[in-house]
């Protein structure tokens, strides 16, 4: 099989995933003269922090997902493949593909992480992760169904056991998810299930440490837990979720809670990459670069976001942060060093400057952390939605959010509540088949 992209005497760097660091650095070769190839899993662009209100019903995939093809109309020099990697041969300056074989001037890993579930093979199997578009789509599935199978079953401890919600990791995912699912259960459940008793529907939320957001100030972290609270979450902190029997989710100390619901955002871990396995020793199976994103022991091969582990930025000797702004300022450092590169000038060392963090917890509540200024409540939410919205790609996914944010925000709704999938494989999944 060929990858069909034309040779030419053009630079080509080849781009493996388009998530918000490979995005920043496509967009600024955009007038580089360079080739540019972008190879990804997926043909779109998904916008991760607000995949929480896809599985709430909040948003629709549409919403946050935006094709490549369409981004870069008429860039001549563009080149998408929807492919898998097989192995990447430094040597020869090859990537191998399930769509053939790429040869590259320069390579740059960008393929981010996946859930880590530590080993725990029955949780591996049945938990509702909630890293991409199809994870967020199967939480709204499996809870949307469980409440249709709820009307009709047999027994309490069978209906608790299909409302039960059970999130396990308490950082700005986990926290969302659960805000966002106890208002759905406060406003809009009530409404299309009337003769549901919700008292049946717990949310839980696990956290092995001893407070949530534990990337934020302890001060926000106990903020956080109150606004939880008040929403009605039971929040259970050093507590750890180590196996999944039965349909229970079962704690270190042999405590259980029945639950059809587990959803995982418990930690990240980054994929191997064939042929760079001996770069990818760092923690959490990261790539180790240097100063310049350059993966070590090589100078065409790159890597930048989640999966990059830098140590020689002086207030980050640890690595940074795996957060979107960090991807994207490490795309555009990068973007710059290749075109300086390109006309014989040095490159410059990724310094990166903190912009913060954010977290919501609801319809109306957020918390900002910007080095010494620290605020939450409807000014903080305000503020994280303005600069959601800001990044968003492209006028019309924009406004399609702001739309449905206003209609939710006054109507307490939350309108995608549809459950798609085979019917056949749904029964399969909910035990009935």
């Amino acid at each position: 099989m060929s990858s069909n992209i034309p040779d030419t005497d053009k630079k080509r760097i080849v781009i493996v995933g388009g998530g918000f660091a490979g995005l920043a650095l496509i967009r600024t070769l955009r007038r580089s003269g360079m080739q540019v190839v972008l190879v990804d899993k997926h043909n779109y662009h998904m916008f991760k922090p607000l995949l929480y209100q896809v599985a709430s019903s909040a948003l629709n995939v549409g919403d946050i997902a935006f094709p490549f093809r369409k981004m870069f109309h008429g860039w001549n020099d563009f080149y998408f493949r929807m492919a898998y990697i097989e192995r990447v041969d430094a040597t020869a300056k090859r990537l191998y593909t399930t769509v053939g074989d790429i040869r590259y001037d320069y390579l740059v890993i960008s393929t981010g992480c996946v859930p880590n579930f530590f080993g725990i093979e029955n949780i591996k199997r049945t938990a509702l992760a909630m890293s991409n578009i199809t994870d967020a789509l199967n939480i709204r599935n499996r809870v949307l169904r469980n409440f249709e199978i709820a009307v009709t079953a047999s027994s309490d401890a069978e209906r608790i056991s299909r409302l039960n919600v059970v999130i396990v990791g308490g950082g700005a995912s986990g926290v969302e998810i659960a805000g966002a699912l106890s208002e759905m259960r406060r406003y809009v459940m009530p409404r299309d299930y009337p003769r549901l008793d919700m008292s049946h529907m717990s949310i839980y939320l696990i956290e092995g440490l001893g407070r949530l957001l534990s990337s934020m100030s302890e001060q926000t972290s106990a903020e956080a837990l109150k606004t939880l609270k008040s929403k009605g979450v039971k929040v259970m902190l050093n507590r750890k979720v180590t196996d999944y029997v039965d349909g229970c989710a079962i704690f270190d100390d042999g405590e259980s809670i029945p639950t059809q619901n587990l959803i995982w955002t418990s930690g990240i871990r980054c994929s191997a990459v064939p042929g760079l396995e001996q770069q990818t020793k760092e923690r959490g199976g990261r790539i180790g670069v240097d100063a310049f994103n350059r993966v070590k022991e090589y100078d065409d091969v790159f890597a930048i976001g989640d999966i990059a582990a830098m140590h020689d930025d002086a207030e980050y000797p640890n690595g940074h942060p795996q957060l979107a702004r960090v991807g994207i300022s490490q795309g555009k450092r990068l973007g710059k060093n290749l075109l300086a590169g390109l006309k014989g000038r040095p490159m410059k060392p990724f310094r990166y400057c903190n912009y913060g963090v954010m977290a919501t917890v609801g319809r109306n509540r957020a918390f900002v952390e910007w080095k010494k200024i620290r605020f939450g409540g409807f000014a903080a939410w305000v503020v994280w939605s303005t600069i959601h919205i800001m990044f968003l790609l492209g006028i019309q996914g924009k406004l399609k959010v702001f739309w449905g944010w206003v209609w939710n925000y006054f109507g307490h709704d939350q309108p995608i509540r549809l459950i798609i999938g085979s019917y056949e494989r749904q029964k399969k999944e909910d035990g009935l088949a």
